[in-house]
């Protein structure tokens, strides 16, 4: 094992929190700062043109691919998971979609004891990282690196979307993060000028050229080296060789809900029975590490669209792709700037809820699967997604080889609350399609189709079709209670030095799309990781 050298900070994971952390830990000089990431550099073409994010799915280039174990209430489907494998992690690969969840996500959070977390608490989080191109005000900033846009035009299939969530008596939502989220609008973006802003472009990129962060690409984390109780270092291999680099501040991982604690396990910090099972030496028994593992299902209805003006005749026409493409380079505009939901909507299935349980996302072309091949007629899809499952999964290792995929487990549709949301969901969802807005631009209903509409036909449909919307969280709980992983400042529970910052920290999934969140988690633990340096630069403490 080569010996590496000593830094202040070392982060594991270059994705959406792992690039804030970079920048603002290294931002004042006086800190030394290894960002670690298993992928490469962002120079896929892909990446950076907004509708690339459907080429990207099944790259391995960029994309763990992992699977999930089959799922024994989808019919025993292995459920595809993609997770960013490059800088910017899944915020270089993902749908683009700016969205923070729901007031209420935050003040249950901190019901469950996680203090600092309340809404008021994070929204300065949300704002400091937030450049929104409509302005600041009391829900948004304008100055921070990362860029918040509007689409860049509307479409008429849209703007009859809305209109239909309108006939279907739910408003019209101009801001899905503003001061109430229920309705129907357009989704705002992680795009600047027409091309993807990922947290390797907003945050990472400008530090790059300081002095004290270093950058390692394709390095795969082993193991947190922990002595006596305190995280010391990280073992990493990088170009076949094996190395450790040592850590006299912290060592932070920030490598998402299937990479931090699959780290952990191997590191020795997780359930002691599976870790004996693997021959790894018990560091410190952590039950929760790998629990809890929650996601957003989502379930796709296919659309017959009446008239070529969906993205299927824009890809099934080669004069067609050459406007696109030009429009594109001349403007960035068209179909080549489009996010995975160009609009869509938060709904309740019970009006008697105190906040939108469903989400739709309305996407202007049609497929068997995502990152499938579009059909070759005029097609549109619209999913549902439940945004607050009971359902909960594990994540365990399956060896003690940290290049072996972990088991995912995901439990969907395990409880009676799921189902029926579900079910609720899709069937408030084709009231919105059914509405007289949408009556010009559909001509038939593809999947699941009529002849499907009792509440069993449409959860065995769910069953035989459902997919995730890609949203893993909380396999590295934040909590006070036993079960949970990490305290309120993010600190692996009895090991000094250690924490976790990313979407597995997260006590519940935020009620949407995850990314803006996960940000939000970075900034936040920059702050906690600097101010914790400043008050005790040479001593650690177990949490």
């Amino acid at each position: 094992m080569a010996e590496g050298e000593t830094y202040d900070f070392i982060i594991v994971g270059a994705g959406s929190a792992g690039c804030v952390l970079a920048d603002r830990l290294s931002a004042s000089g006086k800190h030394r700062v290894l960002l670690l990431e298993a992928g490469g550099e962002d120079r896929h073409i892909w990446i950076h043109i907004p509708i690339g994010y459907g080429k990207l799915f099944t790259d391995a280039r960029v994309n763990w691919l992992y699977q999930s174990a089959p799922e024994p209430e989808l019919n025993n489907r292995q459920i595809m998971q993609p997770r960013g494998k490059v800088l910017g992690g899944s915020s270089s690969i993902n749908g683009l979609l700016y969205i923070r969840g729901q007031r209420q996500d935050f003040e249950h959070w901190r019901q469950l004891g996680n203090v600092g977390w309340s809404y008021e608490d994070v929204l300065p989080y949300f704002k400091k990282s937030e450049a929104q191109c409509r302005g600041s005000d009391a829900f948004h900033g304008a100055d921070g690196p990362l860029t918040v846009s509007n689409q860049v035009e509307p479409h008429e299939i849209c703007e009859a979307f809305i209109r239909a969530a309108e006939q279907a008596g739910f408003p019209r939502n101009d801001d899905f993060n503003g001061a109430s989220q229920e309705g129907a609008g357009y989704f705002q973006t992680t795009m600047r000028n027409g091309r993807r802003l990922s947290t390797a472009r907003a945050y990472l990129r400008p530090a790059r050229s300081r002095a004290n962060l270093t950058v390692e690409t394709g390095a795969l984390t082993e193991r947190v080296l922990v002595e006596g109780g305190v995280a010391v270092g990280v073992q990493y291999r990088r170009h076949g060789r094996r190395a450790t680099a040592r850590a006299r501040g912290e060592v932070v991982l920030a490598a998402g809900a299937f990479g931090s604690p699959q780290i952990l396990q191997l590191s020795g910090l997780g359930p002691a029975a599976l870790l004996r099972q693997h021959g790894i030496t018990v560091v410190r028994d952590i039950p929760g590490v790998g629990s809890d593992l929650q996601d957003h299902l989502q379930a796709r209805m296919l659309y017959r669209v009446t008239r070529p003006i969906t993205l299927n005749d824009v890809v099934n026409r080669f004069d067609r792709r050459m406007r696109a493409g030009l429009r594109y380079v001349l403007f960035r505009k068209g179909p080549l700037a489009v996010s995975a939901g160009y609009a869509g909507g938060f709904f309740r299935t019970d009006p008697r809820l105190e906040s939108p349980d469903v989400q739709c996302h309305l996407l202007l072309f049609s497929a068997d699967k995502p990152g499938g091949s579009l059909h070759p007629w005029p097609g549109m899809t619209a999913s549902i997604c439940q945004l607050r499952p009971e359902s909960r999964g594990t994540l365990r290792i399956k060896s003690a080889d940290p290049a072996e995929a972990p088991e995912i487990r995901l439990n969907y549709l395990s409880t009676e609350g799921d189902k029926h949301t579900m079910v609720q969901g899709l069937q408030l969802l084709r009231r919105i399609m059914g509405a007289p807005a949408l009556k010009p631009f559909i001509a038939e209903e593809l999947d699941p189709g009529p002849g499907v509409a009792s509440d069993a036909d449409l959860l065995a449909f769910i069953r035989a079709r459902g997919t995730t919307i890609f949203h893993p969280t909380s396999t590295c709980r934040m909590g006070v209670d036993e079960a949970a992983v990490v305290d309120p400042e993010l600190r692996v529970k009895g090991v000094a030095r250690l924490r976790v910052a990313d979407a597995s920290v997260m006590p519940t999934v935020v009620s949407g799309n995850t990314n803006a969140c996960v940000i939000m988690i970075g900034e936040k633990a920059s702050d906690l990781i600097l101010r914790q340096a400043e008050a005790s630069p040479a001593r650690a403490t177990a949490a």
